[in-house]
């Protein structure tokens, strides 16, 4: 039994959400700072050295040094602030943001057959966007870390060979926390992130105070002059550019944590500034050593500050590595509940966050993943290059399904639709070509992870759409069935009995087996259906629809958004306040296991029909998804050709 997605309902009205104000602006701001911009945040680490490297053969002269810098400016200008902050942050859906979000906000959409080609493009092209942004969360930690870390070939050259070391350990220790969740170290989040902004700022001014010619890279005349001056290798250099705008993408997903104002405060009052700075600062440093090229982060630091500054980075880049991490945790809830993925085991950490979860089976292969990255890459330099194509793709994504909300959603003309996306696609894919080139250098390992995670996703929807399809077919209307129960009564027994199925109008298979392998019914039986709205939530007074059929039997539906968990023994509480008999101790639920038989009923591929059959078999049990007592649980299989 899986939870149905409703996607054309109608959907409860949530109340508006207020926009904070004095202290709690504050304090939601702070909090942002850790949260939203650990990944920006540190792009400074690597950012600014990636452009020098030797493949682009761009030597740091005032002149490209100004190019360079003035590239860096402009996109955090053009992609961030104005892209992000000013535009996709509108796309919300009723608060919640992310590209699965802006998808179930495209799905609210009314289905015509005209349309429908369109849709699973769309459909497709959201799927794998929020592949890539899996990708991201495999190699943020790793390259965040390794860019910490790496400070000690500065500080202590004889500690070289010992960076991969040290950064596997960090990132296998900041796994192995994950179970106990956020919510302890989450408020240490935002001090810490204002202490690396503030450290990275002052370093930056210090630098350009020594060489103030640096400001003049401002002017956006110079990063047009670069590309004239160095054609095809200057293009290029944009794949290295782009570092600078890693962790974009967060700010519209977390935009439900903090809300639009506290993001954009942030930003404007706090990030973008301390950015800039120490941007000019790193140029200000090359335009007196071009030798500083090597590492020109650290070597902006004096020499009795290096210690300091690279623990206060791990920690920035631990941090970073937490917002990725519990980004995948959401992103994997999200898609459990609008149907895309198996159940897997998702634990609450937090009593008083409903958004801090933990998912083992997540945070596992991310660890994997991530361990694997450091190990093959070892530097990174080299892990740039794979980093560069999960941020671009994910933009380009973004882009993409904003034009559709603007043009369908809030009925903006053709003409304002086709030049704003112009405009975007033209940055987002330029950063993507010129990371086209690193495919074979690393570029492949985002584009195969989100591949894999892609086929996952459309294999699991595919499947159970089909096998509701079959279930539909060969079930038995419920009125139908009650009338029979009507003339031919079967023994009942005392108690009450919870048979769960993804749709609500049909009779439950477990039902029918039960009736007929047992003879017996219990006094009250409850039929229970579970459906996800493209809403973010569901309020607790709109949760619950009831209905009384007569001969003992309830119709329950829970509604659920994609951002929460359901619980049954809530929902059958709530029953019970309505007049369901359904003590807790005289209550069993009976569940379907399904047991795929591989035949030519349906029309997906033999090797999907197979990986189905595997995703199936590894699901997390109802019993422990949907919050049942393990204990008042039974569980009947049925065998269905597929």
């Amino acid at each position: 039994m899986s939870a149905q997605t409703a996607e054309h309902t109608a959907y409860p009205e949530l109340p508006e959400r207020k926009a904070p104000t004095g202290r709690r602006l504050a304090t939601l701001s702070l909090t942002a700072l850790g949260v939203v911009y650990g990944d920006i945040g540190t792009s400074p680490l690597y950012a600014l050295r990636e452009c020098f490297r030797a493949e682009y053969g761009i030597v740091p002269t005032p002149e490209s040094v100004l190019g360079i810098l003035s590239l860096i400016v402009w996109s955090l200008i053009l992609v961030v602030s104005v892209k992000y902050i000013v535009f996709i942050l509108r796309a919300d859906n009723r608060g919640e943001g992310g590209i699965l979000a802006l998808l179930a906000l495209l799905l609210q959409q009314k289905r015509r057959d005209e349309d429908k080609r369109r849709r699973l493009a769309l459909i497709a092209v959201g799927l794998f966007g929020a592949a890539l942004l899996y990708g991201d969360g495999v190699i943020t930690p790793a390259i965040s870390v390794l860019g910490a870390i790496e400070g000690l070939e500065v500080n202590t050259p004889a500690l070289a060979p010992f960076v991969t070391w040290i950064s596997l350990v960090i990132v296998l220790l900041l796994f192995m926390v994950q179970r106990f969740g956020t919510a302890s170290v989450g408020t240490a989040f935002g001090p810490i992130m204002l202490a690396w902004f503030a450290s990275i700022a002052a370093l930056g001014v210090r630098s350009i105070i020594a060489t103030p010619t640096v400001l003049l890279a401002i002017n956006p005349w110079h990063g047009v002059q670069f590309f004239f001056n160095h054609g095809l290798a200057g293009f290029l250099t944009l794949g290295a550019v782009v570092l600078c705008v890693t962790g974009a993408e967060a700010l519209y997903a977390d935009m439900g944590h903090f809300g639009k104002r506290p993001i954009r405060l942030a930003w404007f009052v706090i990030v973008l500034p301390a950015l800039v700075l120490n941007y000019f600062g790193q140029g200000a440093l090359l335009l007196r050593d071009t030798h500083a090229a090597s590492n020109p982060f650290y070597l902006l630091a004096p020499k009795a500050l290096l210690w300091p500054l690279l623990i206060i980075a791990t920690l920035a880049a631990v941090v970073a590595s937490q917002a990725l991490i519990s980004g995948a945790f959401s992103l994997t809830q999200q898609s459990i509940q609008l149907g895309y993925s198996p159940r897997m085991q998702i634990i609450h950490t937090s009593v008083h966050e409903a958004g801090q979860i933990y998912i083992p089976e997540v945070n596992k292969l991310l660890m994997y993943g991530c361990l694997l990255l450091i190990v093959g890459f070892r530097n990174s330099s080299n892990l740039s290059a794979a980093y560069g194509i999960a941020v671009t793709g994910t933009m380009a994504i973004t882009s993409i399904l904003f034009a559709v909300v603007a043009r369908v959603r809030w009925q903006w003309s053709l003409l304002n639709v086709v030049a704003l996306t112009t405009a975007f696609l033209l940055v987002d894919l330029s950063f993507l070509l010129a990371n086209v080139v690193k495919i074979e250098h690393g570029g492949w390992v985002p584009i195969a992870l989100a591949a894999g995670v892609y086929t996952l996703m459309s294999t699991w929807k595919h499947g159970r759409a089909a096998l509701n399809a079959i279930q539909k077919e060969t079930s038995l209307p419920l009125e139908t069935f009650l009338t029979s129960i009507e003339r031919n009564p079967p023994v009942r027994v005392r108690g009450t009995a919870v048979f769960m199925t993804s749709s609500p109008d049909g009779v439950p298979v477990v039902l029918l087996h039960h009736l007929k392998h047992n003879k017996v019914l219990h006094e009250t039986v409850v039929v229970l259906s579970i459906q996800t709205h493209g809403i973010p939530e569901v309020p607790a007074e709109k949760r619950v629809t009831l209905q009384k059929l007569g001969q003992g039997f309830y119709r329950l539906v829970g509604l659920y958004g994609f951002m929460q968990s359901p619980n049954v023994p809530e929902l059958l509480a709530a029953a019970v306040a309505q007049g369901v008999p359904a003590p807790p101790m005289e209550t069993s639920y009976y569940l379907g296991r399904e047991r795929l038989v591989l035949s030519n009923r349906t029309k997906m591929w033999r090797w999907r029909k197979k990986l189905f059959a595997v995703m199936t078999r590894n699901a997390r049990s109802a019993t422990e998804f949907f919050q049942i007592p393990p204990n008042r649980v039974v569980e009947l299989g049925a065998q269905i050709e597929f």
